[in-house]
């Protein structure tokens, strides 16, 4: 079995600084770089544009930029296969849960509405080279997931996540040992 995407589609990649989660660096990433198909008509350009930007990574860091390259999303057999332009590759494969079919993942802590639920993987292969960076590896964390959402349940996850990163900031962080 081979299936490929052909509508444009959307990909940000970020990084929090060493030692902190991406949680407590809100605001202070390293880099939060959007890669959007080049085949995106100017409207759809402008639409995943603004997406990103209220909903993906607002706000996470000051060093951003938006790229138009070639993404495509292969599924041969069981390994998923993601390539955006020049810049990275991602294949990775659905892992067996134990009970049969792949184990899911269900409203995770600081999930967003797009990731309320995903089926478990591994990563095969996964490159990235922009941003300063030279990331490879692989036997990693690979989710796989479909949704459908509106502009309600952002409201709310927005509204959720304001009151978590208020309560976290709050708190006394843990001392390092």
């Amino acid at each position: 079995r081979k299936s490929e995407t052909r509508r444009p589609c959307h990909r940000p990649i970020g990084q929090s600084p060493e030692g902190q989660t991406m949680m407590e660096s809100y605001g202070n990433w390293n880099f939060a770089y959007n890669y959007i198909d080049e085949r995106a008509t100017p409207e759809q350009r402008k639409a995943l544009e603004a997406i990103a930007a209220a909903v993906l990574t607002p706000d996470v860091s000051k060093k951003t930029e938006t790229r138009y390259v070639p993404i495509t999303r292969r599924i041969e057999g069981k390994e998923h296969q993601i390539t955006i332009g020049q810049y990275g590759t991602f294949h990775g494969h659905l892992i067996e849960g134990g009970l049969g079919g792949s184990p899911k993942i269900v409203n995770p802590p600081g999930a967003d509405p797009l990731h309320q639920e995903y089926a478990q993987g591994r990563t095969s292969k996964m490159t990235y080279t922009d941003a300063d960076q030279n990331w490879s590896w692989d036997n990693s964390n690979y989710m796989f997931g479909t949704f459908t959402v509106d502009n309600v349940q952002y409201q709310k996850f927005a509204a959720g996540l304001a009151q978590k990163m208020a309560e976290m900031k709050g708190e006394k962080a843990p001392e390092k040992k």
